[in-house]
């Protein structure tokens, strides 16, 4: 009688372990910026509780942190940035990040309180773009792309204002952090502003911007994760419920074609 109960007072105890076990790899912390990443997550989230997984969003104000935070272990994954900033963060910080899943796409746009259009930029105007060397490019290209610079043809995507080799209107590059520039509109003539940014202050995209970045670029946003935990059961349920057709119709609904699925 005594051997049956400790038999099953030891098997009580596995099962309660295997049950903490499984409890800890269903339920995970998951950054992102404010605005539309923040907002799909909460869909994200709510997708993934269904079919076992919990998510606790954590919101950063910042580009620099989220991926701080998850190379640190204070996260499991991050949804807030694109493969070239994820990459150029590997090669400088040496993190041990990896990308797991294509998520959504926001197009870059340049804004201006005082103008209408790009071409009535005056000699000497100055246009704040971010600081970071991934957007800092992206910003740059894209003022190429609408023939207001040229830059050096091995450039890339982390083109700098250095590269600049034609500037024929003299214009002022401002570097500002990216989340701030949205901030800066009443100072320069002209931004450019990551999408998630520009929405969170209130602006329109596919209105407000005097020109916008074609969608079908490198910059498509993704899920970012520690390479030692590609392996893990949570991550093909966090990828599954991002990928979800609930998400894809809150996407095209809620945002009219500023942000698009890339799934």
């Amino acid at each position: 009688m005594q051997r049956r109960f400790i038999l099953k007072f030891a098997a009580a105890l596995l099962s309660a372990s295997l049950f903490n076990v499984a409890h800890a790899e269903d339920a995970i912390k998951l950054g992102v910026t404010g605005g539309p990443h923040a907002q799909i997550m909460d869909v994200v989230k709510q997708v993934a509780a269904k079919n076992g997984l919990k998510i606790t969003v954590v919101e950063f104000s910042d580009y620099v942190q989220p991926n701080a935070a998850l190379a640190a272990g204070d996260l499991d994954a991050n949804s807030y940035q694109h493969l070239p900033y994820l990459d150029a963060q590997v090669k400088d910080r040496g993190y041990k990040l990896i990308r797991v899943a294509d998520t959504v796409t926001f197009p870059m746009g340049i804004y201006s309180k005082k103008l209408k259009s790009l071409s009535a930029l005056p000699n000497g105007a100055r246009i704040a773009v971010p600081n970071d060397p991934t957007n800092g490019g992206r910003a740059l290209l894209l003022l190429q792309k609408q023939g207001l610079i040229k830059l050096r043809a091995d450039a890339g995507l982390k083109a700098t204002p250095i590269d600049i080799v034609e500037n024929p209107k003299k214009l002022k590059i401002v570097e500002l952090d990216a989340a701030q520039i949205p901030r800066s509109l009443d100072d320069v003539d002209a931004a450019a502003i990551n999408t998630n940014f520009a929405m969170e202050a209130g602006l329109k995209p596919k209105s407000d911007a005097i020109a916008i970045e074609d969608p079908r670029g490198p910059y498509v946003n993704i899920i970012a994760i520690r390479a030692a935990d590609k392996d893990k059961p949570w991550v093909g349920k966090l990828i599954a419920a991002y990928h979800s057709q609930e998400v894809k119709q809150f996407v095209e609904g809620k945002y009219a074609g500023a942000v698009i699925t890339a799934w």
